[in-house]
């Protein structure tokens, strides 16, 4: 009687709990982890960033005001007299630096190549978010649904106690039967351990996405099939290759930049000289360009090194490429394997273990079997439904990651 008492009040504690709790489906949380996250803020913070820069990227420097004494004696009758001899002026004037419009062109590339880059590392983070979202609201709702088995199975086999005490105090069963009665219980309480656990972590894993302290997963889950097809279609559109591609063309500017350096920069500056009014103030206007003429020492090795660097972003994206690929096809043939050992499963190891506990109970009924075999052929029906919903979850977690990794899911 205790036992039954204390399994009511904690089946009311459950209720309660999950009374409070907050119910969330798989689209619903997916949508919710694209919302307000700290590293998506990040991330769309650096791309507003490297968009503000870009605007400035092609303008000229800015201008410098040059302001001093020229000419001014040192010796003789006129020493430090700014106004005794025709030369001496106090001149203030402006200088504009006007780089080439080819370094000003490359400049403005590279800057958008940031922005680009930027963009590509928040598509990785808003991915591996996806990603982790999905699968911890997957671990969820599978645990819900396991936990949920074996309080069903727990209850069944409880029933079956009362049975056993009264065969043994009748004589038709042998009092070491009853300690193993307790020895299937105890199974079946281990694995409540274990999937509570699992539980509890899920939760935490998923109050890091979203708002809710407590989430309970509702709803359907996401689908154990996909189109392997279409997914390897769409692997040339990965944020890991989109990285690559922004890097590549980051380096194809910085050439631009490097073979800038050869042509001519160009300046102006005006001056304006306050002199003795016997002499008269004075304007000066100057122009100044750059000689590139020793390029095989300056300017051509670092063309060299930027072709060097261009060259190794598109070895290294070819690498990505097959790096991708590569864990793409790993990831497709664990799908394949979860989904055929799920099925196995179900549909053969299932109904064996059925029929196995339909039999014990009826030959029980009939006294050809004790009553430990017909507890014994349940505790495994229930552990073994209980092992199908895990490699159910396995397909679905799979099926789930690469829709979620390598396009479908993906906005």
């Amino acid at each position: 009687m205790n036992w039954r008492i204390g399994w009511t009040g904690f089946s009311a504690l459950l209720v309660a709990q999950a009374a409070q709790a907050q119910s969330v489906g798989y689209e619903e949380t997916l949508a919710a982890a694209r919302g307000e996250q700290p590293l998506l803020e990040a991330g769309a913070l650096r791309v507003q960033a490297r968009r503000e820069a870009a605007e400035a990227a092609d303008e000229l420097p800015d201008p410098r005001v040059r302001a001093g004494v020229m000419n001014l004696p040192v010796t003789g009758p006129a020493a430090f007299d700014p106004y005794e001899q025709l030369p001496t002026q106090i001149a203030i004037g402006v200088e504009q630096e006007i780089p080439n419009l080819a370094r000003r062109r490359a400049r403005y590339a590279i800057a958008g190549s940031d922005i680009r880059v930027a963009e590509a590392h928040l598509g990785m983070t808003e991915r591996s978010i996806l990603a982790e979202v999905g699968t911890a609201w997957i671990d969820l709702y599978y645990a819900q649904q396991r936990l949920e088995l074996a309080r069903t199975a727990l209850s069944e086999l409880r029933n079956l106690v009362p049975v056993a005490n009264s065969a043994v105090v009748s004589g038709s069963a042998r009092p070491a039967e009853s300690l193993a009665i307790r020895r299937e219980l105890l199974q079946i309480e281990d694995a409540m351990t274990a999937i509570e656990a699992d539980r509890e972590t899920a939760q935490a894993e998923l109050s890091r996405y979203i708002t809710e302290d407590e989430p309970v997963a509702s709803g359907a889950a996401p689908r154990a099939i996909l189109d392997p097809d279409r997914l390897r279609f769409e692997l040339e559109t990965n944020p890991e290759l989109l990285l690559a591609d922004a890097e590549r063309r980051r380096a194809e500017a910085a050439i631009g930049l490097a073979r800038a350096e050869r042509r001519p920069d160009f300046g102006v500056s005006v001056t304006y000289g306050r002199r003795n009014p016997d002499f008269g103030d004075v304007v000066s206007v100057m122009g100044s360009v750059t000689l590139p003429i020793f390029t095989d020492r300056r300017q051509n090795p670092r063309i060299a090194a930027a072709e060097a660097d261009a060259a190794a972003a598109l070895a290294e994206r070819d690498d990505r490429l097959r790096a991708i690929s590569a864990r793409f096809e790993a990831d497709l043939a664990a799908w394949r394997s979860a989904v055929r050992q799920w099925e196995r499963a179900r549909d053969e190891l299932l109904p064996l273990a059925r029929d196995r506990a339909d039999l014990e109970t009826a030959s029980f009924a009939a006294g050809r079997a004790d009553l430990i075999d017909v507890i014994a052929a349940k505790s495994a029906l229930a552990l073994l439904e209980l092992e199908i919903v895990e490699r159910e979850q396995a397909a679905v977690e799979a099926a789930a990651v690469l829709r979620l990794t390598y396009g479908e899911d993906r906005t």
